[in-house]
C-alpha cells in the first residue's frame, strides 16, 4: 500500500474507534444511574485496576504502555461523566463575598514605601495597612484575627515564585480571596553624597536582588539579602557606611536617599503579584483563578493522571508550581492555579473528583483579580 492508502485504512479504523467510545460512555451512562439509584460510590478502584490490567495484557508487547494510557484516559472520562449524572442533584456550597470597602484591619510586610504597601493600597485605597516585620507574621495575624486581610507577594514576572511565600502557605490556615499586580520599578539608592564606584555593598529583598542580577553583576556588587526592600533603605539611610539599597523610587524619597540609577530591572516593565488573604473563605461573583494546594501518591503517572482530568473538563491550568515538603524526603507539595468560580457546579464537582486523587489537598482560595 502506498501512504495514502494506509492513511484511508486509519481514517476507518479512526471512525470505529469513535463509534465504539461513544457506545461504551452511552453505557457509562447506564452504569451511573444504576450506582444513582443504589447510592453506589462512582470510583470502585478494584474494577478499575482489573479492567487496566486486563488491557495492558492482552496488549502486543511493544504496546502495553500505550494500551495501559489509552484505557487510563477511557476511564477517567468515564468517571467524570457518571460524576456529572450522579451528582445531578447535588447544591452548591454557599461563600461569603467578600467587603473590602468596610474591612477594618489589613496588613503587610515591610514599612511605608514598600511594594507591599502600594499592593496593598490598590486593593484598600482608602486603608492604612498594619505593617509587619516578617511574611509569616502576615500569616500570623490573619490565622489568629488580629487583621482581616494580608498581603503578599507571590510571583514576580522577572524572578518568578516568591519562595518564602509558598514554603508558609502549609503552615496556615488562610484563603486568597484577591490578587493583584504592580509594577516594580527598582532604583539604587544611597545617602547623599554617595558615589557609585565607592559603593561596597548592596542590601535588598532576595527577590529584588534576583530581578536586579544583571545590573549587580555589571558593577561587579557585593550583595547581602534583607528582610524587604523598604527596611532594607532604612538602614542604608541611618548607615555611615558606603552601601546602598535596591528599592521603589517612593521609597527612596521617603527614607531621604539619592536615586542613582533607576529602572535597574533585568526585563522592563518588571511586575510583581500579590495575593489578599482572609480566615475565612470569601469568593467574589467574578472570582476567576481557584488556587489549591496537594500532594501526590509516589506511582507512576500520578501527575499525569491530575493533569490529564484537567484536559477532559476543559478546564484551563493557570500556573502550577512545586516546592519541597522539607520533612527530610524528596517528596514536593504542588501548588495549582486553574481558571474557575466555585460557586459554578461543574467547577465544584471537578474538585470533588480532583480531591480523590491526591494523597492530601487543601482548597487555598478562589481569587478575584484587582
Amino acid at each position: 500500500m502506498n501512504l495514502n492508502e494506509i492513511r484511508i485504512q486509519i481514517d476507518k479504523i479512526d471512525r470505529e474507534i469513535l463509534e465504539l467510545f461513544q457506545k461504551r460512555m452511552n453505557l457509562c451512562r447506564d452504569v451511573a444511574i444504576y450506582k444513582k439509584e443504589n447510592n453506589l460510590p462512582i470510583f470502585q478502584e478494584e474494577r478499575e485496576v482489573q479492567i487496566l490490567n486486563k488491557m495492558e495484557s492482552l496488549a502486543e508487547i511493544d504496546m502495553k504502555a500505550g494500551a495501559k494510557a489509552l484505557f487510563t484516559v477511557i476511564m477517567e472520562i468515564s468517571k467524570q461523566l457518571q460524576r456529572q449524572i450522579i451528582s445531578v442533584d447535588e447544591k452548591v456550597h454557599e461563600f461569603f463575598y467578600p467587603d473590602f470597602d468596610s474591612a477594618e484591619n489589613i496588613g503587610c510586610q515591610g514599612c511605608a514605601g514598600a511594594n507591599s504597601e502600594t499592593a496593598a493600597k490598590t486593593f484598600f485605597p482608602n486603608h492604612e495597612p498594619i505593617y509587619y516585620p516578617s511574611f509569616h507574621q502576615v500569616f500570623e495575624a490573619v490565622e489568629n484575627g488580629e487583621i482581616k486581610y494580608g498581603i503578599l507577594p507571590i510571583y514576580n514576572s522577572t524572578a518568578g515564585s516568591v519562595t518564602q511565600t509558598y514554603d508558609l502557605m502549609g503552615e496556615y490556615n488562610f484563603f486568597i480571596t484577591a490578587m493583584n499586580h504592580i509594577e516594580v520599578a527598582n532604583c539604587l539608592a544611597v545617602r547623599p553624597g554617595t558615589k557609585i564606584e565607592d559603593i561596597i555593598r548592596v542590601y535588598s529583598h532576595p527577590q529584588a536582588l534576583s530581578q536586579c542580577s544583571d545590573f549587580i553583576k555589571k558593577n561587579h556588587f557585593k550583595i547581602k539579602d534583607y528582610d524587604n526592600t523598604a527596611t532594607a533603605a532604612k538602614m542604608v539611610a541611618k548607615s555611615n557606611e558606603p552601601i546602598a539599597a535596591i528599592c521603589s523610587e517612593r521609597c527612596a524619597q521617603l527614607t531621604g536617599l539619592e536615586i542613582l540609577k533607576t529602572r535597574i530591572s533585568n526585563v522592563l516593565p518588571n511586575y510583581t503579584r500579590f495575593i489578599c488573604i482572609t480566615k475565612e473563605i470569601e469568593v467574589a461573583a467574578e472570582a476567576d483563578i481557584i488556587s489549591v494546594m496537594l500532594t501526590l501518591p509516589n506511582v507512576p503517572g500520578a501527575l499525569s493522571k491530575l493533569l490529564m482530568k484537567f484536559f477532559i473538563q476543559n478546564i484551563d491550568l493557570v500556573k502550577i508550581e512545586n516546592r519541597p515538603i522539607r520533612d527530610g524526603s524528596f517528596d514536593v507539595v504542588f501548588y495549582i492555579d486553574f481558571k474557575g468560580n466555585i460557586r459554578d457546579k461543574s467547577i465544584s464537582l471537578f474538585i470533588t473528583e480532583l480531591c480523590k486523587s491526591c494523597k492530601q489537598f487543601k482548597i487555598l482560595g478562589n481569587s478575584i483579580s484587582y
